[in-house]
């Protein structure tokens, strides 16, 4: 006889059926996926540069054609929310059905390069969908439906990212967050390729191969100079190294075009070959020495034209290509300063409004002028950018911007792009951002130029975070030493001239006038947002570093972004009258120039074409024409009231009159 089964072990037989069917079902989905995630590095030593995502498809050279890869933001603060899209259209996987989505700083190199730095830690995860970036165009809630191909929950030691396993274990209900190690490892996150693709190994990552050693392996080929930066004039060669000596001649090509950097800035072959059992090959460049002011260039080193069983181990290398060529402007640095060669191009009647005030009257008065709403502009944080590059530059070397604090020139091409700040410049906020309240929004990553901007009132506090008159290029390290310390708390670096005092000073006390809700006070508040100090320290920095040539060309270039200027540099001694000597006293707009050595000259039109008109010379005359930012273009002597032909393109210039021991100095604008 059978005997019955008890409610206990009908329960237990029926749990080990399940168990079984579930594994064999999640077997055969193993097999049957067209896409898996194969190798997750999230999290790499030092400056962590060298992240990689690796997908690997059932069969080789498989077109990626509408796929993407999604990464979720699996913290607490994320939301569980996408926060970047990998549209993989145009893309194919190798001989060993894999592709390598990586940085320029991964090797072997990418098939698919993204910026440095740009994969988070975790906990997160990572998914293929059949799909398109422009579904994930705005921050989408993690989701599971019949386009999802794939996904891999990982860590580094986080605690959350419970709401991942949630929402993903409807595609896979056994799903867990796989953890790579602590922070810094030395890890990588692999499918287990030696056992069917099922369940994750943490090793040493393996980028383009497969996890367990198998398939093809491919020939890495190495690009290697002495330099990374070379100036025009010289040569230099490119060497050509091959892992292993090649079984017949292997052809391919380098190119440099990058931005203005063509063919006509080099010479040399760009066709190597590495011959039939060699391992080697080089070719030798040579960098023509023009006559053209262009800046420094980044010539940017691509391999191309490889055969699919060799890899590139690197590649895009940048190498600077210093330009001999720069210019220098007729006035001095903040620490070699000089005085009256840059005259303000403040329209005619600006502070005409400003007479007679006192006290809040006149703080009130400059406000409605720097903050008038449908006339002052507020730009992006990335137009910042260009800005800088535009109003600090050196004025010993246009190919660089003077750096604040450090008070060095250093290379515009300089500008911090990833994580390490050394050797490289960056935004300085003389008021910061931390004390001042404001920081950045989404479009503040849009660089999009003068034309383009946004209306801005004195209440418009969060566009203090990308008001030119109080940002700066600094030196990256010293960015942080300052931190968002007040200044007398923060005197700058030890051994420097102090050349940058006023200007910070300027700088600061406009933000005061500029917006509503910042203060300028005495001491050293912690912990109020909306005060800065010490009040004391930068009034007595204003007095001993009045305004010069340098922050006078820089208010200059300001304007033509923004719209508006910063009076106390076109006025330095309105200082007094609002936090000095002067409270209460009644404002009056000085001549800007005695009129003992003024001359009477009229020039017209202006606005004007190709031709300006000059009147009120009774005899000889030179005429020197400056570019806003103060550099000479052209001088002229003339005889009398005459017209000029420009030959300008449009924009702000500033033409310098002198005749018989006087001179004038009048703004010009070209159509």
């Amino acid at each position: 006889m059978c005997k019955a089964l008890s409610i206990f072990e009908k329960n237990r037989i029926m749990k080990r059926i399940i168990t079984f069917l579930i594994i064999c079902f999640f077997t055969q989905f193993s097999f049957s996926q067209i896409l898996r995630i194969n190798e997750l590095d999230c999290d790499t030593p030092g400056i962590d540069d060298q992240e990689f995502v690796e997908i690997k498809s059932q069969t080789p050279n498989f077109p990626l054609d509408g796929y993407v890869v999604v990464f979720f933001n699996g913290s607490d603060s994320g939301g569980n929310m996408s926060y970047l899209a990998l549209d993989l259209d145009g893309h194919e996987t190798d001989i060993n059905g894999l592709l390598l989505i990586g940085s320029t700083t991964v090797s072997p190199f990418p098939q698919y390069v993204i910026p440095a730095n740009l994969i988070q830690n975790g906990a997160d995860a990572v998914a293929i969908y059949q799909a398109d970036e422009i579904d994930f165009e705005e921050p989408v809630l993690a989701y599971v439906d019949d386009t999802l191909i794939d996904v891999l929950l990982y860590q580094t030691n986080d605690s959350d990212g419970a709401g991942l396993v949630t929402i993903f274990s409807e595609f896979n209900p056994s799903i867990q967050i796989i953890n790579e190690g602590a922070g810094n490892n030395t890890n990588s996150i692999q499918l287990d390729n030696g056992n069917n693709d099922m369940g994750y190994l943490i090793q040493t990552p393996t980028p383009r191969r497969l996890n367990d050693g198998s398939g093809f392996v491919l020939n890495g080929i190495l690009m290697t100079l002495t330099q990374t930066m070379y100036n025009e004039g010289e040569t230099f060669d490119i060497v050509f190294t091959s892992e292993q000596n090649v079984t017949s001649d292997l052809n391919f090509t380098i190119g440099f075009n990058n931005g203005t950097f063509d063919t006509s800035d080099y010479t040399g072959n760009t066709s190597i070959t590495i011959p039939d059992g060699s391992n080697t090959a080089s070719t030798t460049i040579t960098l023509i020495d023009d006559t053209l002011d262009e800046g420094d260039e980044e010539m940017v080193i691509r391999l191309s034209g490889l055969t699919s069983m060799f890899s590139a181990l690197n590649n895009n290398l940048r190498i600077r290509a210093v330009d001999n060529d720069f210019s220098v402007a007729p006035f001095g640095t903040p620490i070699n300063p000089t005085y009256g060669v840059v005259a303000s191009t403040q329209p005619d009647g600006y502070y005409d409004s400003l007479d007679g005030l006192s006290d809040t009257a006149l703080r009130q008065g400059i406000q409605d002028i720097i903050a008038e709403e449908g006339v002052v502009r507020a730009q992006t944080y990335a137009d910042i950018i260009e800005i800088l590059k535009e109003a600090d530059q050196n004025p010993e070397n246009s190919n660089q911007v003077w750096l604040v604090y450090k008070e060095i020139g250093r290379a515009k091409l300089d500008f911090q792009l990833t994580s390490s700040s050394v050797g490289k410049w960056n935004r300085e906020h003389t008021y910061p951002r931390s004390r001042g309240g404001f920081n950045s929004i989404s479009l503040d990553d849009i660089a999009d130029g003068r034309e383009v901007y946004w209306n801005t009132t004195a209440d418009s506090l969060r566009h203090g975070n990308s008001d030119a008159h109080a940002l700066r290029a600094v030196d990256g390290p010293e960015n942080s030493t300052r931190n968002n310390q007040h200044y007398g708390q923060y005197n700058g670096p030890l051994g420097t001239l102090g050349g940058f005092k006023g200007d910070v000073a300027r700088s600061v006390l406009y933000m005061e006038l500029r917006y509503n809700g910042l203060q300028v006070v005495n001491g050293f508040p912690e912990g109020t947002v909306g005060e800065l100090g010490d009040l004391a320290t930068l009034l007595d920095w204003h007095r001993n570093d009045p305004p010069d040539d340098y922050e006078m060309n820089r208010n200059n270039i300001v304007y033509t972004w923004q719209y508006n200027r910063n009076p106390l540099i076109d006025y330095p001694d309105l200082v007094e009258y609002i936090w000095g000597t002067n409270v209460g006293d009644p404002w009056e707009q000085p001549l800007g120039v005695n009129e003992v050595d003024k001359l009477s000259i009229k020039l017209y039109p202006n606005p004007a074409s190709n031709k300006i008109y000059i009147s009120g010379i009774n005899a000889s005359a030179s005429v020197d024409v400056f570019s806003v930012e103060g550099r000479q273009l052209s001088t002229q002597q003339i005889e009398g009231n005459t017209s000029l032909d420009l030959n300008l393109a449009s924009g702000f210039y500033v033409i310098r009159i002198s005749s018989e021991g006087k001179s004038v100095t009048k703004k010009l604008v070209v159509k």
